[in-house]
């Protein structure tokens, strides 16, 4: 058997005068199956087979780096952006936020609010109303005349009754809405103050500034004993050079442990501020 063979198919005579079909010759090649069709066969699916695999991975390859582990669709949580990576979300969550944001300073400013007008209305009141068990056929010019000297009176009693507690309450009052000025001259609205902080400084007002001062007062008067004319000028250099130092390096510290700070930072913070304090304190003492 050949190689190769060939066959030829030729029309028949018949087939060919007629007039309605014509056939052209067909040669067809037939070639035989051998080990050598088989390996190149083997070795085509082989390579067509790694081409496609090659062809996946590189697919798989690009998906990973077109879509990183910190893409868009990762960060819709904190973007606010659809799944799609579309921005059309974020622009209503933007404003939502700030919807959110201006009611809760809108309800922080009304508890704020209403924090001074009660605690203004009880002092007024309580100020107003030391002599309401007299008022019987008094007017109201006479009410409002006694007022200042009663309640002057009324303090001095409460100095003699028990003069820490009264020097702790007057401090904790002081500092209390010193703090609410100082925030309104940071820039801060009359009303959108920093509650904690103010609490924290009527507290070390309170629990330290009185009775400190109470036991340092003390210790002036023991240690000048006298009475001629230069104890007072003697007096108010001590007081705003030596007592100042130790005030206000007490008062930063307590607010730094307040606020839960480190060592570090109350000592930085109180190295920067320890001059500027006293000069200031010094400056404003005059007045």
């Amino acid at each position: 058997m050949s190689t190769l063979c060939k066959v030829s198919l030729l029309t028949t005579k018949s087939i060919s005068n007629s007039p309605k079909f014509s056939f052209s010759p067909v040669i067809f090649s037939i070639k035989p199956i051998t080990a050598s069709h088989k390996l190149s066969t083997s070795k085509n699916l082989s390579l067509l087979t790694s081409k496609r695999r090659k062809w996946v991975i590189g697919s798989v390859t690009e998906d990973k780096e077109v879509f990183p582990a910190d893409n868009k669709q990762l960060k819709d949580d904190k973007n606010g952006l659809l799944v799609n990576g579309s921005e059309d979300f974020e622009a209503v969550s933007s404003d939502d936020k700030e919807v959110v944001g201006d009611n809760d300073k809108l309800i922080s400013r009304a508890i704020n609010a209403t924090i001074v007008l009660g605690a203004g209305t009880f002092a007024v009141t309580r100020l107003l109303t030391i002599d309401h068990d007299y008022w019987h056929g008094w007017t109201l010019y006479e009410i409002l005349r006694y007022v200042p000297e009663h309640n002057w009176i009324a303090y001095e009693q409460a100095l003699k009754a028990n003069p820490v507690l009264a020097k702790m309450a007057i401090s904790g009052i002081v500092y209390f809405i010193g703090d609410w000025i100082a925030q309104c001259y940071e820039g801060k609205p009359l009303f959108d103050f920093d509650l904690q902080r103010m609490f924290r400084s009527g507290l070390v007002g309170f629990t330290l500034h009185g009775s400190l001062s109470h036991y340092y007062y003390k210790f002036c008067e023991a240690l000048f004993p006298f009475q001629d004319w230069w104890v007072v000028p003697a007096k108010v250099a001590f007081d705003q050079t030596v007592w100042a130092a130790v005030w206000n390096s007490i008062y930063f510290v307590v607010l730094g442990f307040l606020r839960f700070e480190s060592a570090a930072n109350i000592f930085s913070e109180l190295k920067s501020t320890f001059w500027p304090m006293l000069t200031v304190r010094s400056s404003f003492f005059p007045i």
